[in-house]
């Protein structure tokens, strides 16, 4: 049984982080932890760096749940990396985290979350930064 978690950097991955935890912990999974980024960007701020990635790593190794970690740069969209995990290791549920955006910032930039919602094939759970 495994939970995977879209995760990027900051305040946002942070609370889907420690919900994906709690959510591996209350079902007795694994966590694999998606960080990724389009391959034809320079500069991304979703993009872990190594202290980062070590501070996760950390974390979650003192949550005391089983996890893996997955950055990888990659042709595709963010929300086709993470729903590809997730049919990979036969997801029983995916957590992301959510950010509010304006009508106008939906329709120019689409929606990482609204993909992965749409597209998932278990639960998702959305956890909105406060």
């Amino acid at each position: 049984m495994t939970v995977v978690l879209g995760w990027v950097p900051g305040e946002l991955g942070e609370a889907a982080s420690v919900a994906a935890v709690e959510e591996a912990r209350r079902r007795g999974s694994r966590l694999v932890v998606v960080n990724t980024t389009r391959s034809d960007r320079l500069v991304d701020t979703r993009w872990a760096d190594d202290g980062q990635e070590a501070g996760l790593r950390e974390r979650l190794s003192s949550a005391g749940v089983e996890f893996t970690v997955r950055r990888c740069s990659s042709p595709d969209l963010a929300s086709e990396v993470v729903l590809a995990v997730a049919h990979e290791v036969d997801a029983e549920l995916v957590v992301i985290g959510v950010r509010h955006r304006s009508p106008l910032g939906k329709l120019v930039l689409g929606s990482t979350a609204q993909s992965i919602l749409l597209g998932a094939r278990c639960p998702v759970l959305a956890v909105k930064h406060p």
